[in-house]
């Protein structure tokens, strides 16, 4: 469809002497913006307040996107600078003339990039090496895909074509004359598809680039090595490439690898193994091969999970279900950091969408203002939140009848409500990251290794009721005093940027809790030894008696002096330590369920975030052929006893029919059974001879909705008779 904003240039951009129609596609950002604008206007609850809540949603959703970019810039940033070096570098050797730089010249620099598994984010990184590789080393790069490479003339093709930025002509006339019209170049401008044609385009590109004003002295060796800067080709996905298309193209490189400085980066999802095992030995030989390793994608999950989901500036919040979900389509999936990004904006839109109160789900400031403007409608909405609820129960009778009656009291009480729940979010992650320290250098991690394991276990109830809890606090008081020193010292690192009041309180008694243990001194290291020399001095005795009934008395001394044994000052001091952190657990790592208006900052629904990005495409193929009146809304579709219209489309007849066959279904009893079908919808007599027979139009319709039900999976041809198909699917919705 033409886009109506542009209409006006379109007339002045399509003069042509025939008739025709002109198509004008929007920008993307365009698109994008009209699509959220359309997800607000289309079935939104609370439509009163759908613009603010618009707003609100979009400046998250770019929050969202421009934090994710600069986190996967800084995650990267390690492994891109190496492969820039490596870069520079190989274009160096070729200026040195000792025999081994020759020797390393003669074979094709290549780089071999270990990914991980997660696919589809390594298209980010990949153009951020591509921007990086034209800024600072060369303008020479090319990416190229599997998919687009399916021989040897494809591959080279592409290559030529992204280097020298024009059509490259191959032997297939008619293929020629397609590129030239996507890419609206004309073919006399095309060049012929080999590399001596890209070696005189580079040799013009760099000759154009040494040549100055006549009256210049030459320039310096170094700038010469600028002036040739190497030619790049990245292969994005290695594993899926042809095997014999890449050792053909390597071996055609190898022979022009003296008149052209070409580089290679393969991208690898599994092992750099798979090298070995696509290219023989003959054409490995070829390549001087540098391994790269990327961060792993569940490292690079913790660090999104850290810096975008656990700190208290960003308002939008995940409960425990929601996040199980998204965690666990990472781990079962596809291990997908950018799929992930993609389930919390999903979320995010859900949020906005579905919840009207979602408008206090912003700044302190801006949330404070907007309990202001809320509408009786929204305050009767806040008085049907669970959280709410129990937070009335609690109060005193006449504080009751205020906040169900009077909506002025009710927007003051909302904004103290709002400044706690901040508040709550101020404590929290702090703490959660201080009882993360402690607990996840214990053996056998009883609260988890990762962070994020930790978080799940405060959301759904309180922590410190867990018997992994305890276990953790038992662990603990057998640390070691440095040990214990340490993991103190690293939880007061975290308390000492936060600005809240109460994390600053906690600060000073943790630092006052330190500095004694720094106290204690070689008196209280004399008063253990003195303790347990008067509990071993027993054991002196027993091995000079012998008597039975003397060597009885003694053990039971011994048990008695075990059990009367006072604490030394170190023990005292690391009880009172571990109970301080029991306080701040059992202080702030409450539930967010406890807290009064949670609704307004967290999402709930992870039956929709699964729906959404967990899709099941039999279910709903089969709920589509069985009750086609959900998707296309006609009433002449509508049935109140689950069967399907006779005047729906023939697939859903078809498919309504062969439920009622077994393993085989005999194709003409099929026919006859979808012509009699067919024939009711045409309001036919029952009684006329031509009612349910079998004409050149009704047997081609059959065919087609037969053929549709084979490529859909659900019928399949058999050997065993002729005349029949098999069924493939048993059972319903």
């Amino acid at each position: 469809m033409t886009d109506p904003v542009h209409a006006a240039d379109a007339e002045a951009s399509t003069s042509s002497v025939s008739k025709g129609c002109f198509v004008f596609k929007p920008s993307a950002k365009r698109k994008k913006t009209l699509g959220l604008e359309a997800c607000f206007a289309d079935g939104c609850e609370g439509a009163g307040n759908s613009d603010g809540r618009f707003e609100l949603c979009r400046a998250l959703w770019d929050k969202i996107k421009a934090d994710t970019e600069v986190l996967q810039d800084e995650l990267n940033r390690k492994i891109l600078d190496s492969l820039l070096d490596f870069t520079r570098k190989c274009s160096s050797t070729r200026q040195h003339s000792d025999w081994a730089s020759q020797m390393r010249a003669s074979e094709i620099p290549t780089a071999a990039l270990v990914l991980g598994v997660n696919v589809p984010d390594h298209d980010m990184t990949f153009q951020s090496l591509s921007e990086l590789l034209q800024q600072s080393v060369t303008p020479h790069v090319a990416s190229v895909q599997a998919k687009e490479c399916g021989a040897l003339k494809h591959l080279m093709k592409r290559v030529l074509e992204r280097l020298m930025g024009t059509v490259v002509a191959v032997d297939d006339e008619e293929e020629e004359e397609e590129e030239a019209e996507q890419t609206g170049t004309q073919l006399h401008k095309s060049a012929h598809c080999s590399l001596g044609t890209l070696c005189d385009w580079y040799n013009t590109k760099t000759k154009k680039s040494s040549s100055g004003t006549p009256g210049k002295k030459r320039s310096s060796p170094a700038k010469d090595e600028r002036q040739q800067p190497p030619v790049v080709i990245i292969f994005k996905d290695f594993e899926a490439f042809n095997p014999r298309v890449l050792q053909d193209f390597i071996l055609i490189c190898s022979r022009y690898i003296e008149r052209l400085p070409l580089m290679f980066i393969f991208g690898i999802a599994t092992s750099p193994s798979t090298i070995q095992h696509t290219l023989p030995h003959s054409v490995s030989s070829l390549l001087c091969i540098e391994l790269f390793q990327s961060l792993s994608c569940t490292q690079h999950l913790a660090t999104v999970i850290d810096k975008l989901i656990l700190t208290p500036h960003f308002p939008f919040k995940l409960n425990g279900k929601v996040m199980q979900v998204l965690i666990s389509i990472f781990l079962y999936h596809d291990f997908s950091v950018r799929n992930f990004i993609k389930g919390v904006q999903l979320a995010l839109l859900e949020h906005f969408h579905s919840q009207p109160l979602s408008v206090l789900c912003c700044k302190k400031k801006q949330a404070l203002l907007n309990v202001m403007q809320l509408s009786h409608r929204d305050l009767e909405r806040i008085r049907q939140l669970l959280s709410f609820k129990r937070y009335v129960e609690k109060q005193d009778h006449q504080e009751q009848v205020n906040l169900l009656k009077d909506d002025s009291h009710l927007k003051e009480v909302c904004q103290r409500l709002i400044k706690d729940l901040r508040k709550y979010h101020k404590n929290y992650y702090p703490v959660l990251r201080c009882l993360h320290t402690l607990t996840s250098s214990l053996p056998r991690y009883p609260l988890g290794k990762q962070i994020r394991e930790l978080h799940l276990i405060c959301l759904e109830k309180n922590v410190w009721e867990n018997e992994d809890y305890q276990s953790a606090m038992k662990l603990l008081k057998m640390l070691a005093k440095e040990e214990l020193i340490t993991l103190l010292q690293r939880c007061a690192e975290i308390l000492r940027p936060v600005k809240s009041k109460k994390m600053r309180d906690a600060l000073v008694q943790l630092e006052e809790l330190l500095a004694k243990f720094k106290q204690l001194d070689t008196a209280a290291v004399e008063t253990v030894l003195s303790v347990e020399e008067s509990i071993t001095s027993p054991v002196k005795n027993l091995q000079k008696k012998t008597d039975l009934f003397q060597l009885q008395k003694t053990l039971l001394e011994m048990n008695e002096s075990r059990r009367s044994k006072k604490l030394s000052p170190y023990e005292v001091l690391r009880n009172e330590a571990l109970e301080f952190i029991n306080g701040l657990v059992k202080s702030h790592l409450s539930p967010p369920e406890s807290q009064a208006l949670n609704e307004v900052c967290y999402y709930s629904s992870s039956a929709t975030v699964r729906r959404h990005l967990n899709a099941t495409p039999r279910t709903s193929i089969q709920a589509a052929l069985s009750s086609p009146y959900y998707y296309l809304q006609n009433d002449r579709l509508k049935t109140e006893d689950g069967s399907v219209s006779n005047a729906a489309p023939d697939i859903c007849i078809a498919y309504k029919l062969h439920l009622e066959c077994g393993r085989l279904i005999n194709l003409y009893d099929w026919l006859e059974a979808y012509a009699t079908v067919v024939s009711a919808a045409e309001d036919k007599d029952p009684d006329s001879d031509n009612f349910g027979k079998v004409d050149e139009i009704k047997h081609a319709r059959f065919i087609r909705a037969v053929s549709e039900l084979e490529f859909l999976g659900f019928i399949k041809s058999t050997k065993q008779k002729t005349d029949h198909v098999a069924r493939l699917t048993w059972g319903g919705c």
